[in-house]
């Protein structure tokens, strides 16, 4: 068995260059994975846009355990050969921030696609033949019968359960508002849908028609094209002008959905934004909070109680998740599918989930 492999190295902006890697030995409590397959995030998209050192992206990660220590066997509980996906965060497990299981948040540990190569053993992302695992990783089994291409959906259908029922508090037969069709929207509407949510909402643009399409087709009741009619009076239209029990923001840089959140919201209710802007929202009028007594949270990522269900969702094999997947590419193309997935090469189909299949 050879001692190397490739990896799809980003050196600098919108730039990737295949590398060779020596595989690290391992020791008690560490492991190495062998990737299957690997889904592209749109954190992997920004970082990749402003990367200022080399290294290897790729977080949403599915393969087989190569080789292990004899503890981290015993503390993850797999073995050599079990066929796995593991959490971003690598988190210290201490801090007070660990402690308020909120261990997506920490500072402490490193984090899967955002650890440069100079740091030893260098293979700390997905974009490779092989990944190493740090003693602190978050490791869970999945089913041999998942598809490889399905297999990294657990990140944006676990984050749909956590933003939707365990930080919106959406409850049965209530009302939500999903503001952009990505993958981390479609897995809001899984997330509802299991819920049984009885009015779910999803608002796109004239370019997400295929993706609101696929809305429709995991439960979505409505679809609203915010180019062609106001979504406020669409809003309003649907629910009487009762208006949504939860507003979710998933949108990318367009900070009108903040603003526009705060008049979807029923009075009482709760709006969750997880959409980076990288800027400041401008004209946002904070008095619509407490005249209305709106809840108004943020949300990064997902914790283990969402993983969980997710895994076990995908492995029922209940829910048309191949609609998701709408491109796959190899190692050797992680620059085109990068582009692919912003949106700057247009290949006929709207990008969803896009994975590097190895």
């Amino acid at each position: 068995m050879k001692n190397t492999c490739l990896a799809a190295v980003a050196t600098a902006p919108n730039t990737t260059v295949i590398q060779g890697f020596t595989k690290p030995e391992i020791s008690l409590d560490d492991a190495l994975l062998k990737v299957e397959a690997v889904g592209i995030c749109g954190a992997d998209s920004y970082i990749y846009k402003n990367i200022k050192t080399p290294m290897i992206l790729g977080h949403e990660c599915v393969g087989r355990i190569e080789k292990i220590g004899k503890e981290a066997a015993r503390k993850w509980g797999v073995k050599e050969g079990d066929r796995v996906v593991i959490e971003e965060p690598m988190p210290c497990g201490y801090c007070d921030v660990c402690k308020m299981q909120k261990y997506q948040l920490c500072k402490n540990g490193g984090r899967y696609g955002q650890v440069p190569i100079s740091v030893e053993p260098s293979l700390w992302g997905g974009f490779s033949e092989y990944m190493y695992l740090h003693p602190n990783t978050q490791v869970y089994k999945i089913a041999d019968h998942v598809k490889k291409e399905i297999a990294p959906m657990f990140i944006p259908i676990s984050n749909g359960i956590r933003w939707v029922q365990d930080i919106g508090k959406l409850t049965l037969g209530g009302t939500i508002v999903i503001q952009g069709p990505g993958q981390h929207g479609l897995g809001c509407v899984i997330a509802a849908k299991q819920l049984g949510a009885a009015c779910i909402i999803v608002t796109g643009m004239s370019q997400d028609q295929k993706r609101l399409e696929v809305a429709r087709e995991l439960g979505a009741h409505h679809t609203i094209n915010v180019e062609e009619e106001d979504p406020i009076e669409a809003v309003s239209k649907i629910t009487g002008g009762k208006m949504a029990d939860v507003v979710m923001d998933i949108t990318t840089g367009a900070t009108i959905a903040i603003n526009l959140s705060l008049e979807l919201a029923r009075i009482g209710g709760t709006i969750v934004l997880a959409g980076a802007k990288n800027r400041p929202v401008p004209d946002f009028n904070s008095d619509t909070i407490f005249r209305k007594e709106l809840t108004v949270t943020g949300v990064y990522g997902r914790d283990f109680r969402a993983v969980e269900p997710a895994l076990r969702l995908i492995e029922s094999n209940t829910l048309p998740l191949e609609l998701l997947s709408t491109h796959e590419f190899s190692l050797q193309e992680t620059d085109y599918a990068m582009k692919v997935f912003a949106g700057e090469i247009k290949t006929g189909v709207p990008p969803i989930h896009v994975s590097l299949i190895l």
